[in-house]
């Protein structure tokens, strides 16, 4: 949530940041700012085309900084928008995260004269950055003394007045990339504005520091202590950020299924010995044979995903398994041992509930493992071990790939951790093999979108929905629910089918559509009866079922067919329609799918 970006070279810095603040536009978009020294400041409640708008032709430099707000602190207005500068508008910063000490901050920063013009907790980082400088009378210093005293979260960028080509950015809790170019400097909340410029980059870990000009850059521990670090280059490229013809991000990523797949399995199944190859996990397998309970902790679409391999791992690998909020395990006091295996699952790897609950799971001496799509996130540094899910960039802020990914790799889990204990080389192959026919059973799916399309808008008009499952698809119930929900804001909800009679049938009648996840599985007669129920009480019925399938059919009004597949596997298949039920849905209204109200891609603040 909020993008920032930062350049210092010799192109023209207000193109280099307005290009580069429109790749970040999934990150937040209620404002936007950008600061050049040589020009001034122009800030705008809204997207980055309202403040592009807003730009003169003599608004020109060769640095500057520039945001993205998601607003915590304050109304997403102009006045709140970031940058901010202190009371001599020499020092301007842009922020993303909480300054949780503010309050006491600014009650010290008014005793000593400051006066403040907005309501955001970022400019007092800016007057106590400046309240230093006429103290210190050196930029670097005053930035690390300034954030000394901080307590909370944060990315920061900042400019000074009187050295225009350096920026300072530090790191504590949100992420920041220096981007290295020739004879230029980049800084960015993620990789994807870098890319067009350079891939060689430096990710920066907590209480870093950089001091950034064109041609060098150093970083330092808030103790001035300096931090040696070379460049990584990053594998994908900009291009793959971009639409490649669909209207929408999250059309693009929900027919990008069949590849996500392919490159989770990539080189990681050895299918005819029925096994997994997992190179992350490899440091820690020996102590993975001893681990006789795993936690997983998730947020949002993840922590659904993380309820379907639950039943994977505990029914495949003989595993307790148990699955938390991570904004909830937090504030718990969890009993851990080294004997615990605490899984993170995370698309963006900095989502901050679940990076803290794997804090909390290393201090009290579990083994911390990692699910995460982008490399070099603060998860996947922080856990003991971890698999990527080679996913590629989501950009949609509903998460549509990522949940299939996540789901493929907690598979691969399921066979590692199976096959270290009773699984046989049958089962093993079984899953494996299934595995490897998903990708087409996908693409079966996928072309009969029209279809889908057809009966999202048939239902457009109506204001509230059941989702149903049981078993692995119970939490499919949830996270078709949740897509619904978050891209046309309609009220959804999801339950186990079996929990209906205890309270949510209530709700039904012919006003009030049931999804029902209904494919051919160990629960099927079960789902029927569930059905039957529904149809009692005259509510519309749309069920999601197997090809092939001549019996639910009959009972529902319409259907939403997929392949059969393995029943551990079904959730991957049953999902996509449901993704693109809320897409149609969400367009029929006329809606933003990309960009839904008061969402942001990254959580990365409380």
């Amino acid at each position: 949530m909020c993008g920032i970006f930062a350049y210092t070279g010799k192109k023209s810095a207000e193109e280099v940041l307005l290009d580069g603040l429109e790749s970040l536009e999934y990150r937040g978009y209620d404002s936007a700012g950008i600061y050049i020294p040589e020009a001034g400041v122009i800030k705008t409640p809204g997207a980055v085309s309202e403040l592009r708008e807003k730009i003169p032709a003599n608004f020109k430099g060769h640095s500057g900084i520039a945001h993205l707000r998601w607003a915590t602190h304050g109304e997403p207005n102009e006045k709140n928008a970031h940058p901010h500068s202190g009371c001599t508008d020499d020092i301007w910063i842009v922020h993303n995260g909480i300054i949780e000490n503010f309050k006491e901050l600014k009650e010290k920063l008014e005793k000593a004269g400051h006066t403040f013009k907005t309501d955001t907790d970022t400019e007092v980082l800016a007057h106590l950055i400046e309240y230093h400088l006429q103290k210190e009378r050196d930029f670097e210093k005053s930035v690390l003394a300034a954030l000394n005293e901080v307590r909370g979260t944060y990315g920061i960028a900042v400019q000074y007045k009187e050295k225009p080509e350096m920026l300072i950015a530090a790191r504590m809790g949100s992420p920041l990339v220096l981007g290295i170019g020739e004879d230029e400097r980049f800084i960015a909340s993620d990789a994807s504005p870098i890319l067009p410029h350079t891939k060689k980059v430096v990710f920066l870990e907590d209480g870093e520091v950089a001091i950034i000009t064109p041609m060098e850059h150093k970083i330092l521990k808030l103790d001035a202590t300096q931090v040696k670090r070379a460049p990584e280059e990053i594998e994908w490229n900009a291009e793959k950020a971009q639409k490649n013809g669909y209207e929408h991000f999250m059309l693009k990523e929900i027919m990008e299924a069949q590849e996500v797949i392919k490159n989770t399995l990539r080189g990681r199944l050895i299918a005819d010995k029925g096994m997994a190859k997992l190179g992350g996990l490899e440091s820690v397998a020996k102590k993975l044979e001893d681990i006789e309970r795993i936690i997983i902790v998730a947020c949002g679409t993840a922590y659904y995903a993380a309820l379907v391999g639950e039943y994977m791992l505990e029914e495949y690998a003989g595993i307790p398994v148990e699955v938390e909020l991570g904004s909830e395990f937090r504030y718990r006091s969890p009993v851990l041992n080294q004997r615990t295996a605490l899984i993170g699952i995370s698309q963006s790897g900095e989502t901050l509930d679940t990076l803290e609950a794997i804090r909390e799971g290393k201090r009290r001496g579990a083994l911390t493992l990692g699910i995460v799509n982008t490399v070099g996130s603060t998860i996947a540094r922080e856990t003991d071990a971890g698999v990527y899910n080679h996913a590629g960039p989501e950009i949609g802020v509903a998460s549509t790939k990522a949940f299939i990914s996540q789901l493929t790799a907690l598979a691969l889990f399921t066979i590692f951790f199976g096959r270290q204990r009773h699984m046989s080389k049958e089962t093993g192959r079984e899953i494996a093999d299934a595995l490897l026919e998903l990708p087409e059973k996908i693409r079966s799916i996928l072309e009969r979108n029209e279809r889908i399309k057809e009966l999202a808008e048939k239902y457009a008009n109506y204001r509230d929905f059941l989702f149903i499952g049981r078993k692995y698809n119970y939490p499919i119930s949830f996270e078709g629910a949740l897509k619904l929900k978050e891209v046309s804001y309609v009220h959804a909800e999801g339950c186990g089918a079996g929990e209906m009679k205890h309270g949510p049938i209530a709700m039904i009648d012919e006003n009030f559509p049931t999804i029902a996840i209904a494919t051919q599985d160990s629960v099927y007669e079960k789902m029927k009866s569930n059905i039957e129920e529904i149809k009692a009480r005259k509510g519309p019925i749309i069920a999601v079922v197997n090809d092939g399938d001549t019996e639910i059919p009959k009972l529902v009004d319409d259907v939403m067919f997929v392949p059969k597949t393995l029943e551990m596997l079904s959730p991957i298949l049953n999902v996509i329609p449901l993704q693109l039920f809320a897409y149609y849905f969400a367009r029929k209204k006329g809606l933003n799918v990309d960009r839904p109200r008061n969402l942001a891609k990254s959580v990365t603040v409380e």
